[in-house]
């Protein structure tokens, strides 16, 4: 895209409003994604111009003629209501009929316990203790990433997700079989800490409210990513920090690990995740148990995983026993 359409002053604007209001730094390039392809689509014309007409254009354009997904559709109408309300004071109104795009019924492909455990083995570390965290933990790719040392407690045997899915803070438990290997890493990382190691010489990324309030979290050892990323990066504002590990590069070593495990289904590393939940479902777990686990608003999208074990046929069986 040229200068002419990812105006500074205009992202500067989204930025400052996101940041004032706490929203998460996925979910602001995610709306400025969406903001930028509705200048794109427009030609270039600035959003102060348009309005509601120019929006249902946009997302009817977007559910006929590209497809896209409902969730993809509601993303983004998201972010121009926001943009329009919170940083252009302009709000919509009445967007009009929109062509709403068709939301799918899928069930979600999952791994038995012996596939999962069968994918994990292949896995060389921080890899496999990072799918171990999704299949045990019910974790996703990136609350995975994002732990802290201080998000695991070993007493209680309790996971904390910080700012998950919604802005949602939640807790999960911790597996028994991993507490050994997780208080070896986090032996190894604190000796290296205490030492002084080049490795933690460099500041630990933080959200923006922490930093501004409490400078010196940034060296402590129970803010640290439990798993660091090896290279350093600038920040938002050009300090250079030390990230957690790369979601994508999670996401591709799983993808390995299931092409050489000779598993025949299309799993990534959320079906970890699917595979945590209808394996408590298969042994018994209460249901609301499972969707407190997870995170879910709502226990009908916890069900989803009833109909993966067939649950949801009230006993019937079929006429061929």
């Amino acid at each position: 895209m040229d200068g002419s359409v990812s105006k500074p002053r205009l992202r500067e604007q989204v930025r400052a409003v996101m940041r004032l209001h706490h929203y998460s730094i996925r979910t602001e390039k995610a709306y400025w994604y969406w903001i930028r392809y509705f200048i794109r689509f427009h030609k270039l014309r600035h959003p102060a111009e348009m309005g509601a007409v120019e929006v249902n254009a946009f997302l009817s354009w977007l559910a006929v003629e590209r497809e896209v997904a409902a969730a993809t559709q509601n993303l983004a109408l998201n972010a121009l209501v926001f943009l329009y309300a919170r940083v252009l004071q302009q709000p919509l109104g009445e967007v009009g009929e929109v062509v709403r795009a068709k939301r799918a019924r899928r069930i979600p492909v999952v791994l038995t316990h012996v596939e999962a455990t069968q994918i994990i083995d292949l896995l060389a570390q921080p890899y496999q203790l990072l799918a171990a965290l999704m299949y045990g933990a019910g974790l996703r790719v990136v609350e995975a990433a994002r732990l802290r040392i201080k998000d695991v407690d070993f007493d209680r045997q309790v996971i904390t997700v910080h700012d998950g899915k919604g802005a949602k803070d939640r807790t999960t438990l911790l597996p028994a079989s991993l507490i050994k290997p997780l208080l070896e890493r986090r032996q190894r990382m604190f000796e290296a800490w205490k030492q002084k190691d080049s490795f933690y010489q460099a500041p630990v990324s933080l959200p923006f409210a922490l930093r501004r309030k409490y400078p010196a979290a940034a060296m402590s050892f129970e803010w640290q990513w439990l798993f660091p990323s090896s290279g350093l990066c600038a920040d938002e504002d050009g300090s250079i920090v030390r990230h957690h590990v790369h979601v994508s590069s999670i996401q591709k070593a799983v993808r390995q690990a299931v092409r050489r495990s000779g598993v025949n289904k299309s799993a990534g590393c959320h079906t970890f995740r699917h595979s945590f939940a209808t394996e408590l479902l298969r042994r018994g777990s209460d249901i609301r148990t499972v969707q407190t686990l997870l995170g879910h608003a709502d226990v009908r999208t916890t069900q989803i995983y009833t109909h993966v074990l067939g649950q949801a046929f009230a006993g019937v069986q079929s006429p061929l026993g």
